[in-house]
């Protein structure tokens, strides 16, 4: 038996795929079970391929694999895309009596479970249950107690009535039996739950529940994949601590409403993808010559223009890290684990109001749409800390105005940071614009001058790269001459490719990096070693150039950019591959 159990169902869109994904996920999730989701989705409302993935166990899970333990196929295409995961033994749940299924053949070494779904949903109270149908014949095959999906089938639809929740209740086991009664196979599964509690979020779900817990007040976006979740989960919630959600008319609204709501003193953000991020780039540029603070979100998926909107990539690097024109201090963060994305986000602002400097956190599809547990002690709110920076109130503001008591809002300061007075502070009237200024706000030219607010903006990046922990994360062998460095969503992959590594003898030292602007110093470790392969979803190799250009040495690249994320198994496999291999040009 497997020690972990992995699980997909896939149709077409419109099928309700990702709402029998999640049912599934939750029901895992609260029988005390490790749960981690992956998707596959086409850019369209109804048609194109879809499929729901989960793996599970009662150990932490951080990354899907090559195998596929049962699957439920409303198509034969979802056969056919997912063979090279299945195996002999995997099952296959598929509904014969359905046109498009009939005469499926099911690949030779599997076990094919013809299960009428749509037939038994109507008998049960509509067609529209199959797939809860399905659900109840994984439950019998991987021998889990359905007791488990009634909760979530509750919380899935509990705003419709009882009786719609009975009726789904009635499916589910109506599924169960058929398999039983109609199937006298040994399966090989027998899901063991536990009696631990864990909390089930993506994390664009966790860079919400972040911005909550940092104090955000106003958010204003415009829809986009991957980014949208992070919209939603605020509306609704928001309002509850006396913040808002501005769905704006484009991406260029939606910074301009975030720009206003900082000035205004609220902490403010907004979410986008790539091609957001190439929208928002000359107000991020305001935002900076003004010194506002604020968050931009960008949840990367694969470029460039509209490229393709639900798949993997992390290829907008370069452009969180020089994007813009002139010279624009900045601060990039990426969040390498669904609940980093929690802590990172409210580092993000707390560093956006410190150095009063935009902020960019680098997502991507992967992270945003994969579900994850986490024990609920993981998002401790009591242990979040809010440093507002240096606010100036109605006793503090004289230190920082001239002989006409005039506010000194971009005030040439040692460590690069001025004074902030919210509105509403006596004495704190100002103006500031995006056209070069003095120390009161006011438009200059004069050549000194431009020279001094240059260097006093760089200087807040340097000063933050003296007070600030740019730490990284280690794991492997520390010793080990084999250096694997990645940053963002990769590292679960990573983490548990280096068991696959060991098991053939290989030892890594891998470094796991959430900062990218500015960045933890790696040059010394990386002279260190003997090898260093740099893994990221690029085709280029942004990051690897950084650490190329930092360290004044090659090395080596494993890069995935066909839009899907890496699979442990295979990184391993990448891994083991490039460590034999020379530096090419």
């Amino acid at each position: 038996m497997p020690a972990d159990f992995n699980w997909a169902i896939g149709g077409e869109a419109g099928d309700g795929i990702d709402s029998t994904g999640k049912i599934f996920a939750q029901a895992l999730s609260r029988a005390g079970r490790h749960v981690f989701t992956s998707k596959d989705f086409a850019s369209r409302i109804r048609g194109g391929y879809t499929a729901y993935k989960v793996r599970t166990s009662v150990d932490q899970v951080q990354s899907v694999v090559d195998r596929l333990d049962v699957l439920i196929a409303l198509t034969p295409r979802t056969i056919d895309e997912n063979l090279d995961e299945l195996h002999e033994g995997s099952v296959i749940v598929y509904d014969g009596e359905r046109t498009t299924m009939q005469g499926v053949e099911i690949p030779e070494g599997m076990v094919g479970l013809d299960v009428p779904l749509q037939s038994i949903a109507e008998e049960k109270g509509g067609a529209i249950m199959r797939n809860v149908v399905a659900l109840g014949a994984a439950c019998a095959v991987a021998d889990f107690p359905i007791e488990h999906l009634d909760s979530s089938l509750e919380k899935r639809f509990g705003g419709k009535g009882q009786a719609i929740v009975d009726n789904n209740k009635e499916a589910a086991r109506a599924g169960r039996d058929y398999v039983h009664e109609n199937y006298d196979h040994e399966f090989d599964y027998d899901l063991e739950t536990t009696d631990n509690d864990y909390v089930l979020l993506n994390g664009d779900e966790a860079i919400g529940m972040g911005a909550l817990a940092a104090g955000c007040r106003f958010y204003a976006g415009y829809p986009i994949t991957p980014a949208t979740d992070v919209m939603e989960y605020l509306t609704g919630r928001i309002e509850q601590y006396g913040g808002h959600v501005v769905q704006a008319e484009d991406e260029l609204a939606a910074i301009n409403l975030a720009l206003g709501g900082a000035r205004a003193g609220a902490r403010a953000m907004t979410a986008t993808s790539g091609p957001g991020i190439d929208l928002m780039t000359e107000t991020f540029g305001l935002i900076a010559t003004s010194e506002t603070p604020l968050v931009i979100v960008d949840v990367m998926r694969s470029g460039p223009s509209t490229g393709m909107p639900t798949k993997q990539e992390q290829g907008d690097l370069n452009q969180m890290v020089y994007g813009g024109h002139g010279e624009i201090p900045r601060f990039t963060l990426a969040p390498t684990t669904v609940a980093e994305c929690f802590h990172k986000t409210v580092e993000a602002f707390n560093l956006a109001e410190k150095y009063q400097t935009p902020v960019y956190l680098a997502s991507d599809l992967a992270m945003a749409v994969t579900e994850q547990t986490f024990a609920p002690e993981e998002f401790d709110m009591d242990a979040v800390e809010i440093d507002r920076g240096k606010v100036v109130d109605d006793d503090t503001i004289g230190e920082w105005q001239n002989e006409k008591e005039q506010f000194k809002p971009h005030a040439l300061t040692d460590d690069g940071v001025s004074p902030r007075s919210f509105p509403g502070t006596s004495g704190g009237a100002h103006m500031s614009t995006g056209l070069e200024h003095d120390e009161l706000g006011r438009r200059t030219e004069d050549t000194d001058m431009r020279v001094e607010q240059v260097d006093k903006r760089n200087r807040k990046v340097e000063t933050a790269q003296e007070r600030e922990p740019w730490a990284y994360r280690e794991f492997g062998d520390t010793d080990s001459g084999n250096l694997v460095i990645s940053w963002g969503s990769n590292e679960g992959a990573m983490v548990e490719a280096i068991d696959f590594l060991e098991e053939e003898g290989i030892d890594v030292h891998f470094i796991s990096v959430p900062y990218i602007f500015p960045r933890p110093d790696l040059s010394e470790v990386i002279e260190d070693a003997d090898d260093v392969i740099v893994v990221e979803c690029n085709n280029t190799g942004q990051f690897a150039d950084i650490l190329e250009h930092d360290a004044l040495t090659r090395v080596k690249r494993v890069n995935k950019y066909n839009g899907v994320r890496f699979k442990a198994d295979e990184l391993a496999e990448d891994i083991k591959e490039t460590l034999s291999q020379e530096i090419t040009a």
